[in-house]
């Protein structure tokens, strides 16, 4: 029985799932997911369940959304003028993703979820917040970090598949 530890790399499958029961993601067919363990790379609602099992346990568990990716912010949907894209406008389409600069001067990553005659609707927030995900996973895997890993905090060969809003999973 070899338990899961802080700061070790985890290898795993797994199958996400909405409420309805309809699959949003899955490692099948694809290389298993590996994080880092402690470093937020993924959902804390299941790197906490995750750091509870050992290599080669298959469970499932369900994440609350304030667990996974919080709740829906209407606060972070704003209606822009097209305007404010100048000769770039032609290029924005419904469901594309861009980055913008907040109030703070931090970059965000926002969802263009509608297009209208004179406004482009860009939602800030992140496109599963407010569900309830539903995961069967199987620990396939641990082992140490590395220096490199741990000071960076995140795996090298992971590092296009998180996703610019904070995190994978």
């Amino acid at each position: 029985m070899n338990k899961i530890t802080d700061k070790s790399v985890v290898e795993i499958d797994y199958i996400l799932k909405n409420s309805q029961g309809n699959v949003i993601d899955t490692s099948e067919g694809e290389k298993p997911l590996s994080f880092i363990m402690g470093r937020k790379n993924i959902i804390p609602g299941l790197e906490a369940e995750i750091s509870k099992k050992n290599i080669g346990d298959s469970f499932s568990v369900v994440i609350s959304p304030k667990d996974a990716y919080g709740m829906r912010d209407e606060t972070l949907v704003h209606a822009v003028p097209k305007s404010q894209f100048g000769d770039d406008v032609d290029q924005v389409q419904l469901g594309s993703q861009l980055e913008v600069e907040t109030q703070d001067g931090e970059p965000m990553i926002v969802q263009v979820t509608e297009l209208t005659e004179n406004e482009i609707v860009l939602d800030g927030n992140h496109p599963m917040a407010g569900e309830t995900l539903h995961f069967d996973i199987k620990v396939l895997g641990s082992r140490e970090a590395t220096n490199e890993e741990l000071d960076r905090g995140f795996l090298v060969e992971e590092e296009s598949k998180c996703d610019p809003q904070g995190g994978c999973c």
